[in-house]
């Protein structure tokens, strides 16, 4: 059975029950979403999407006991709110997006995500979009490759690897690529492999990653109801730095400059942010999933519209008294 990262984390702050209805807006192996489901029992429904058609086609096998309790969806996060709407699941009292590539998707050499196997420079979530990572690696201006390498790699070596990769076109596998940024990356004193930030750049730009993460997050406070919790799972500083500060601008009333002496923004804050810092998965997790040593959980929970009570306090939602904090168990 697939176990995603931080599982018990994830599943304590969102604290499913039964007569709720949650999203995962990212359905990967199906792992927090069974834990949702299980945890729901009886009632609890279940709203779920990924782009890649392979991992709604697993799920539906592995989610099947579970019947009309869940929906799944093949569809980017990005249309979530949507989704849901047309499926009348809104509000939610939580949503959870676990962010960037699952196992299975890494280790399937034909997907083209890993350089540590040959295969094609495909790197799509979705094969339905056009876009694949040998387009951009045998076609794009040198310039523009490099950019892509350091916006979304953050690769301090991006402008030699881009000018090796140019010179050696056309490239047709994901070991003829790793090779050419090993070579192009030599004397780089860093503990990972050199090829990792190229081919992390390469996947999230040509599935628009951190777009649609930016594009998402007002979505998914859109669909909780009070009180309800937006959960998300970060691989990458990247990552990390959007929900930060989507958080930190949702948790404020005003984002007016300091220099202004009233409020002319008339922005309210919506959220409560529930972890000052990010959740890392402990020693014993790491151990034995060593991919998820990356992993990051931000935790904020959708503010009582009209008073913006604070969500630490019990609040009432459909005639349940319901304690927003993490149980214990």
């Amino acid at each position: 059975m697939h176990v995603p990262v931080l599982y018990d984390q994830v599943m304590a702050w969102l604290a499913p029950r039964a007569g709720e209805r949650y999203i995962d807006g990212t359905l990967g192996g199906a792992g927090h979403a069974r834990g949702i489901l299980e945890l729901s029992a009886p009632t609890g429904r279940l709203l779920a999407l990924d782009a890649d058609p392979t991992a709604v086609a697993r799920a539906k096998e592995l989610l099947a006991p579970f019947g009309a309790r869940v929906i799944l969806i093949q569809d980017n996060f990005v249309n979530l709110k949507k989704r849901a709407q047309e499926h009348d699941f809104v509000p939610v009292m939580g949503v959870l997006l676990d962010l960037g590539l699952s196992s299975w998707q890494l280790d399937d050499a034909e997907r083209g995500f890993s350089f540590q196997q040959e295969g094609p420079l495909d790197m799509r979530f979705d094969p339905r979009q056009p876009l694949t990572a040998a387009q951009v690696v045998n076609e794009w201006p040198q310039e523009e490759l490099a950019d892509i390498l350091w916006r979304y790699g953050e690769e301090r070596h991006s402008r030699r690897i881009a000018r090796e990769i140019v010179a050696h076109r056309p490239i047709k596998t994901t070991s003829e690529l790793a090779q050419l940024v090993r070579r192009a990356s030599r004397g780089s004193r860093e503990k990972i492999d050199p090829a990792t930030r190229t081919f992390m750049a390469l996947r999230i730009f040509v599935n628009q990653e951190l777009e649609a993460l930016q594009s998402t997050l007002p979505q998914a406070v859109d669909v909780l109801a009070p009180g309800g919790r937006l959960l998300v799972v970060a691989f990458h500083s990247l990552e990390d730095r959007i929900v930060k500060r989507f958080f930190q601008q949702e948790s404020r009333d005003c984002l007016c400059p300091p220099e202004v002496p009233a409020c002319v923004c008339g922005h309210r804050a919506s959220l409560q942010v529930l972890t000052r810092k990010p959740l890392r998965p402990s020693a014993q997790e790491i151990e034995q999933n060593p991919r998820s040593r990356s992993a990051r959980l931000r935790v904020a929970a959708k503010l009582q519209e009209a008073s913006h009570r604070s969500v630490s306090q019990p609040i009432q939602h459909r005639g349940v008294n319901t304690w927003p904090l993490a149980r214990t168990a």
